[in-house]
This record gives C-alpha cells, sequence and structure tokens, in this order.
C-alpha cells in the first residue's frame, strides 16, 4: 500500500501545507516557482516541513525531470551519472532538470565538490534538503550558488487541517467515519512533522473500526502500540543510541552493530554517532585501551571526509572495536571524585614551590622556591608534594584490574610507594 504522506502529496501550490511565509499569495518562494525560473536553492527546514514535497511539486509544475538522491545512501559516483543524465537530456531542448538531494548536509566536501561545475552550467537546478543549518554543513562555494529559504514547523492549525483534509479525501481514509473529539495528542505527537500526522492517521485506519474517534486517549494508546520505528528527533534518538553505548560498555559487537544499523537506517546524524563513540571510548574503555580514544577520533575525522555510504563501515569497525576492548571507567571516576572535592573544599592555595615566579616580587615571595625539576632526576622523578596541605595524599585516581591500568599501578607504587594507597 502506497504511504498516505505520498498519496497525499499536494498538486498545485494552493494544496501545499505550512510554509505560509514563503508559499503565501505574493510571497517570494511562490514567485519564483510561478514565475518557472527556479533556481538552485537549499530548503532548510525540520522534518517533515514539506522540503521533499516542494521539490517534487516544483518538477512537476515547470515540466522538468526530477532525480532525487539520498546523501545518505549516495556517493559521488551516483551524483557523476545523475550528471550524465541531466546533461544528455539538454540534447532534447527540455528544461534543465531538478536535482534534489535529501539531507544534503550529510554529503562530504568531495561530495559537495562534484557538484559545482554542473550547478554553475546549469546542468540542473540543484535543491537542497537539510535539516542542519547549512551556514555550517554545506561549502561555501555551493552554498554560495543556492538561495536558502528556512522551513518552519508545520503549527497547529496546519497539522488538523491536513487531517480533516486527508480523512475525507484520501481514497482509503474516508471510507471511515472520522469523529475528532481531541485533537491535542494528535498535533503533540506529530511534533510540527506532516508525515508523522500521516503515519498516525494511518495507525488509526489500520485499527478497523468503521467509526474512527480521534481523541487524546486513543491517539496516545495506538501510537504506544507502534513505537518501533526510529525517530531521529524524539525519544528513540536518545534511546537507540543509549542502547549501542551500553552493548558497547557490555562488550557486545552483535548488539553495538545492530544498533548502529538501526540508526543509519533511520538517517541518523553520522557525526552524531561518532561523537558518541569518542565519548564512549574515553569513558568505558580509557587507560584499559588508551589506543581506542584514537581509534574512536580517527573514525570521527575519517568519516567527515568519506560520508555516506562508505561512512557505515568505518562506524561499523570502530563500534566492534571498542565493544571488543577491554573496559575501565577508572578515568571517569577520577575526575568526578575530583569535582567533588573541589566543590566540597574552600579554596586550597597552590603551593609556593608550585607557583611560577616570572618577576623578581614573586621570586622574592619564594614562588618557585624549592622547586624540584623531575626531568634532572633519575628516572624522571623525585618524590615531592603537588596539593595543597590540606589534601595532601587524597587518591582519585583508582587503577582498575586490566592489564593496560596494572602496569600503571606498579608504576605508581614504584614511584610514590604507599602514599596513594
Amino acid at each position: 500500500m502506497i504511504p498516505l504522506a505520498e498519496r497525499m502529496r499536494p498538486q498545485n501550490l494552493d494544496d501545499f501545507a505550512g510554509q505560509a511565509h514563503l508559499m503565501a499569495q505574493g510571497a517570494v518562494l511562490r514567485k519564483l516557482i510561478e514565475s518557472g525560473n527556479t533556481p538552485s536553492m537549499i530548503l532548510w527546514g525540520p522534518p517533515g516541513s514539506g522540503k521533499t514535497t516542494l521539490g517534487r511539486l516544483i518538477a512537476a509544475l515547470q515540466k522538468r525531470s526530477f532525480f532525487q538522491l539520498s546523501a545518505i545512501e549516495s556517493g559521488v559516483k551516483d551524483v557523476r551519472e545523475v550528471i550524465d543524465k541531466a546533461q544528455r537530456q539538454h540534447f532534447f531542448d527540455q528544461a534543465n532538470p531538478i536535482l534534489f538531494i535529501d539531507e544534503i548536509h550529510r554529503f562530504s566536501k568531495s561530495q559537495q565538490d562534484s557538484l559545482l561545475h554542473a550547478v554553475e552550467k546549469g546542468t540542473f537546478s540543484l535543491i537542497g534538503a537539510t535539516t542542519e543549518n547549512p551556514s555550517f554543513e554545506v561549502i561555501s562555494a555551493l552554498l554560495s550558488r543556492c538561495q536558502v529559504f528556512v522551513f518552519k514547523a508545520l503549527d497547529d492549525e496546519d497539522l488538523v487541517r491536513m487531517a480533516l483534509k486527508a480523512t475525507t479525501q484520501d481514497e482509503l481514509l474516508k471510507d471511515r467515519k472520522w469523529v475528532f473529539t481531541e485533537t491535542d495528542s494528535l498535533v503533540l505527537l506529530s511534533g510540527g512533522d506532516g508525515r508523522k500526522l500521516y503515519n498516525i492517521l494511518e495507525i488509526l485506519y489500520l485499527s478497523g473500526e468503521e467509526i474512527i474517534n480521534v481523541t487524546n486517549e486513543s491517539v496516545s494508546a495506538a501510537v504506544q502500540q507502534n513505537i518501533g520505528r526510529y525517530d531521529k528527533g524524539g525519544d528513540q534518538h536518545y534511546d537507540i543510541i543509549s542502547a549501542m553505548i551500553k552493548s558497547i560498555r557490555g562488550s557486545d559487537p552483535h548488539a553495538a552493530v545492530y544498533w548502529l544499523a538501526r540508526m543509519l537506517h533511520g538517517g541518523e546524524d553520522i557525526e552524531f554517532i561518532a561523537r558518541r563513540l569518542i565519548v564512549s571510548a574515553s569513558e568505558d574503555i580509557g587507560l584499559a585501551n588508551p589506543n581506542a580514544l584514537l581509534i574512536a577520533t580517527a573514525c570521527f575525522q575519517a568519516i567527515h571526509m568519506i560520508g555516506m555510504p562508505e561512512a557505515r563501515i568505518i562506524l561499523s569497525e570502530t563500534a566492534i572495536y571498542l565493544a571488543t576492548s577491554a573496559k575501565s571507567n577508572s578515568a571517569y571516576l577520577a575526575i568526578d571524585a575530583a569535582l567533588d572535592a573541589v566543590k566540597n573544599e574552600s579554596s586550597q592555595p597552590v603551593p609556593l614551590h608550585l607557583r611560577n615566579a616570572p618577576t623578581k616580587l614573586m621570586k622574592s615571595l619564594d614562588y618557585g622556591k624549592d622547586y624540584k625539576y623531575a626531568h634532572g632526576y633519575d628516572d624522571h622523578f623525585v618524590p615531592q608534594e603537588y596539593f595543597p596541605e590540606a589534601i595532601a595524599g587524597t587518591p582519585f585516581y583508582i587503577p582498575q584490574e586490566n592489564a593496560s591500568e596494572q602496569k600503571i599501578k606498579e608504576r605508581l607504587i614504584q614511584w610514590w610507594k604507599d602514599k596513594y594507597l
């Protein structure tokens, strides 16, 4: 069955829901579309606000070929193939096509660079959709060749109008009797997203009831029973990243890769995933395997250069490496213990021998006096006090039971004897 969101795509500009600041009679974007001379543009706004719908509508109204790429799944090769197809159409005196790129902010620099020449030549009109600020995510050379239009989340009135229209005009939904007793939950759970609204209406339709009474309770109950879909903008965004990190912490690479796949399939921001892997490397693996942080940091840099779809392999490699690594949270515990100590103590003065003495006055006050330069001693170590006197000998870092930290523990005992034991 074709999804309701597809069946309800508008056929003309008057049917387009929301974005009145751009699409009302006389508004700037509408005038551009009606002129038939649509420039390359970036549509920036939240999910479900109509960006893809508008791209398709422009192509239909202006009778232009429509090519669509998803930045999540496409690479430079796919871009070049579309450019070749668009160039071949010019031989038949057709209007230049529209290339719509969803989630264009996920394209790497090299992928965005591959678009530049075709945009400059007018091989196609580029319409890029993004949920992220294009000033940060789209290269300046490409951004300067596009007009940016900011989309807003659909407001409550837009959503209610869309619901009433769908239930009275859609070929399937209109066969049932719909009674809108309450719409608060319908609007709230849609969250300004037209696709979510249509998904909720389809869930209610599939209940099989001849009379569908839309109430706050019925909508909430129906959505709770069908919450399996990944929603990168809602609670699932946090729940699934949490599941992946806990799988890594629990040393289960199979579950870690599964939750990673759930996020990638749902269109999660790959840089968000990579940032969480960096945190996991320091919080959950830490000094048990210091290379983990290097691997996770390299992962973040690599996916930024490569982009999807190849970035999925780099993320998978990193998640598996972290999950199968030895674990330690000693650094995490150490800094939290030190922060607690700082919060609960009065401000302790820095011992005089640890203070810097760049002036004669400071030297006369004994700043830096009796400080022992560690590199001047055997093994680059000499016992001296580095704490304020009031908390001397307080242990914050406690080595844990893994091979790497046991070596650290042996060195600490060799240096400090029983001072921190």
